[in-house]
């Protein structure tokens, strides 16, 4: 006997979940509803088997195939259009016209007998047997009437309770000759329930009703979706399951990592090779399917989360289901009965609230919270640029494909035959991500200097060597699991925000060029690019008297790329160099705070003990770096900036420096003593490597721990500000403690408010209003400066929902009276 499973509804009342994915393929316990019916289909003998199919059809056929993975032969009918629930069947009549057929729905879960079934069919000579189940609520189902010998006297479609008058209804499953076809029209729409059997009825025909025991449930609305996967997983349907039952009611599939200190509280399923962290907690009726990652604080309950989602730390999702290829980004909230399409970005710290449904390829903005269902809006992001390049979780929103659009994107806005140079830090995944972008350069006729691991400076000096411009892929600082894209100019200076503009148009546009074979781009590996590098640097930056100084210096790379560039420097600079944490690390890409706390601790400890004349520490990727003084106490950033501030200005007594607007006015007073300028820059790093290029510079620095050497470069660059520090170090005989002893101290403070997108044109017209008589500041944001000199400066994030707030004073108390005057004036206009 054949079987025909139909699978070609499609699904309305469960959308947005089948708006991009046929109804039979939504998973039940991280496997399709249909491939429950086949595998039940098999356990019966019913091997040869015919599939109908219409909406989605080629999902369908992908997925199964000719069924050879599952044992089974499938065949399949194809409905150009929907011809209801016998004409689907008529429509694969040619495959079953021989014998007799067991008819089944593809999206309705059950573990019926069919043998019995097929028994009952044949012992009773039917035309038809109509699989019959009892149901505590038959509403939304057919009621049929069998008298003592289980013929059926009367059907009744979908009644209302004044109708109903049995709890028996249709499943939908029935076994039937092949004469039924003679009823039922070709090429028409046409049922079985209100059509075809009312005719055999009406004619005396042979139709019986089989009442089953066992599980059934139709998988039909959002609620009996639900109902199927707690069923699965209380052991109610007798369903195979993949994976091992590690404790009671806790089914965990081949691959898959589940942390010891996560709380697991079953049933629930976890699907193969997904990864839960430590301090996750899942409760039960929860379902993860493949390849899902959870991030450590997450917390879900009765929550169907399909292949491929990630699901950030502190999110919290309860009574949802979230499609597949979906992020569910930090601190989200998805409330009970929401259901989220397939490839949404759920933004941090949004809120989807209880029965909302958003719709495939939709982008929930971060502190958005959805009360109403989202189905034409877009809600996409206005920038794909963030405060330093393209940033996001690698392999969530910074995948390969992203690069390679990304990359294509950019070569689009090159010209043919340009020149490109693009490196990395030692992270796998910028590796990775790193040769996606190479090709899709090449095919845009873009040539490719691969400088592979190299220090961010030395890859930006080397763009600055005839290239149309630059690309670094790194590790984003102190979250490693993310990855930052950045750009560069034809000066290796980060790509402006009018470059950053028009490379987002072309992205938006996905109007990417596409090289002839004969242009596709060349692509070269250059050489002795280290020894270059410090050639040049040792060659244009002063180091007169450090021979003669005999300084010792302690050197920290942080097991980062810096190392790779010192060696070639320390030697031919003439200082006794203590190196520590010098291998590359490619576990450790990227260090957190408190890590970085601990190193600089260390390295104070090794140059207080060696009697070094300082220490200092580089990032990971060489582009900043930390001091600490000959007494091991580690200097702050924002004091750095003054010290070497004070030492530049005091041997030039001329020219200016370029600083942003967030640094202490400090430094004015100590750089007007030294007989400089300060030039105020806006925070951007480009408009820094502006004003550190121009003419009469002669000391840039951002109060981050990046420094610019004008003589060298323009841009940040960590080496060379450890360079020119050993030499004026050398020449001035003081002591970094000396010289940070003679600058008075600041007190400036700073503090993040989050402000709504929509709101922060109100909110930085409000800070003028408010300002009222007092001098302005525009450089970037607005900076209220007191009569008495107190200032403030409030300045919208351009990448997230927050504004920035940051004050000056005479001491920590009247700074921080003044960060909160401001704030709420910040924070009334947010509201």
């Amino acid at each position: 006997m054949k079987a025909v499973v139909m699978a070609g509804g499609e699904g309305t009342r469960l959308r947005p979940m089948t708006s991009s994915m046929p109804k039979p393929l939504l998973p039940v316990a991280n496997r399709p509803i249909m491939e429950h019916v086949l595998r039940l289909l098999k356990r019966h003998g019913l091997s040869d088997t015919v599939v109908t199919v219409q909406f989605l059809a080629s999902l369908v056929k992908n997925y199964f195939g000719d069924g050879e993975e599952l044992g089974m032969h499938l065949t399949y009918a194809h409905e150009e259009t929907p011809l209801g629930t016998a004409g689907s069947v008529k429509n694969a009549e040619d495959a079953l016209k021989d014998d007799s057929f067991l008819v089944i729905s593809g999206d309705a879960l059950t573990d019926f007998n069919l043998s019995e079934l097929i028994d009952f069919h044949r012992s009773k000579n039917a035309l038809v047997t109509v699989c019959l189940t009892r149901v505590p609520n038959p509403l939304e189902f057919g009621i049929t009437i069998t008298d003592e010998e289980g013929r059926v006297e009367r059907f009744l479609e979908k009644p209302t309770w004044g109708q109903v008058f049995s709890d028996t209804v249709n499943t939908g499953i029935y076994v039937m000759e092949p004469e039924v076809f003679d009823y039922v029209a070709a090429g028409e729409s046409v049922d079985w329930s209100s059509d075809v059997f009312p005719q055999l009825l009406k004619e005396g025909k042979r139709v019986y009703g089989y009442v089953a025991e066992g599980y059934w449930e139709d998988v039909g609305t959002h609620e009996s979706y639900g109902k199927a996967q707690a069923d699965v997983l209380e052991g109610k349907v007798d369903v195979e399951l993949d994976g091992f039952e590690i404790s009671p009611g806790v089914w965990v599939a081949e691959g898959a990592e589940v942390d010891p200190e996560a709380v697991l509280r079953g049933p629930l399923y976890i699907g193969d090779y997904a990864k839960v962290e430590a301090g996750v907690e899942i409760r039960e009726h929860t379902v993860l399917g493949s390849n899902v990652v959870v991030k450590r604080g997450a917390f879900l309950h009765r929550a169907v989360v399909h292949d491929n989602v990630y699901v950030g730390p502190q999110s919290n999702l309860r009574g949802c289901v979230v499609g597949k290829n979906t992020d569910v980004m930090r601190a989200a909230r998805i409330e009970d009965g929401a259901v989220i399409g397939d490839e949404c970005l759920v933004g941090e710290e949004s809120i989807i609230g209880a029965n909302v449904r958003v719709y495939p390829f939709k982008t929930i903005e971060a502190g958005a919270v959805v009360n109403t269902s989202v189905i034409w809006e877009s809600r996409g992001q206005e920038h794909l640029f963030g405060v330093r390049g393209v940033s996001g979780i690698l392999n969530v929103e910074i995948t390969p494909e992203l690069a390679v659009r990304l990359a294509g994107a950019y070569a689009t806005t090159l010209k043919k035959g340009a020149t490109v140079t693009i490196a990395r830090d030692h992270s796998r995944g910028a590796r990775a991500l790193k040769r996606a972008m190479i090709s899709a350069l090449q095919t845009s006729a873009i040539d490719v200097r691969d400088l592979e691991n190299v220090p961010m400076p030395v890859a930006r000096q080397h763009t600055a060597r005839g290239s149309a411009g630059g690309i670094f892929l790194r590790t984003t600082p102190g979250v490693p699991d993310s990855l930052d894209i950045l750009f560069f100019d034809e000066r290796g200076a980060d790509l402006s925000q009018a470059g950053q503009r028009k490379l987002d148009r072309v992205y938006a546009r996905q109007e990417f060029r596409r090289a002839f074979p004969g242009e596709i781009g060349d692509l070269t590996f250059p050489s002795s690019v280290f020894d270059s590098y410090a050639g040049n640097l040792l060659r244009t930056v002063d180091t007169t008297g450090v021979r003669e100084a005999g300084l010792k210096v302690v050197v920290d790379t942080a097991h980062g790329s810096a190392g790779l560039v010192l060696p070639s420097i320390l030697g031919r600079l003439g200082v006794e160099a203590l190196t520590v944490s010098s291998g590359l690390d490619e576990a450790r890409p990227t260090e957190d705070a408190e890590t970085r706390r601990a190193g600089l601790a260390r390295l104070g400890e090794l140059v207080a003990s060696s009697r070094a004349a300082f220490g200092v520490r580089f990032d990971p990727v060489g582009e900043r770096v930390a001091f600490v003084d000959e007494l091991g106490r580690v200097i702050d950033d924002d004091r750095a900036l003054l010290v070497l501030l004070d030492l530049v200005a005091a041997e030039r007594r001329s020219g200016q420096v370029a600083l942003p607007v967030t640094t202490t006015r400090i430094a004015e007073q100590v750089a007007a003593y030294h007989g400089t300028q300060v030039i105020w820059t806006t925070t951007t790093p480009d408009d820094l490597a502006k004003a550190a290029s121009a003419e009469g510079t002669v000391f840039g620095g951002d109060g981050r721990g990046g420094f610019v050497v004008p003589e060298f470069s323009g841009v940040l660059d960590g080496a060379a500000a450890f360079v020119r520090l050993v030499g004026l170090v050398a020449r001035t005989q003081l002591t970094l403690s000396q010289i940070d002893a003679r600058i008075p101290q600041a007190h400036i403070r700073r503090r993040d408010i989050a402000t709504p997108w929509a709101a922060k044109g109100m909110v930085m017209r409000s800070v003028v209003e408010a300002a009222g008589s007092r001098r302005l500041d525009t450089t970037d944001g607005v900076r209220v400066v007191e009569a008495d000199g107190r200032w403030t400066l409030v300045l919208p994030d351009p990448a997230e929902a927050v504004t920035h707030l940051w004050a000056e004073g005479p001491d920590d108390e009247a700074t921080e009276a003044l960060l909160d005057e401001w704030a709420a004036v910040v924070d009334g206009a947010g509201r």
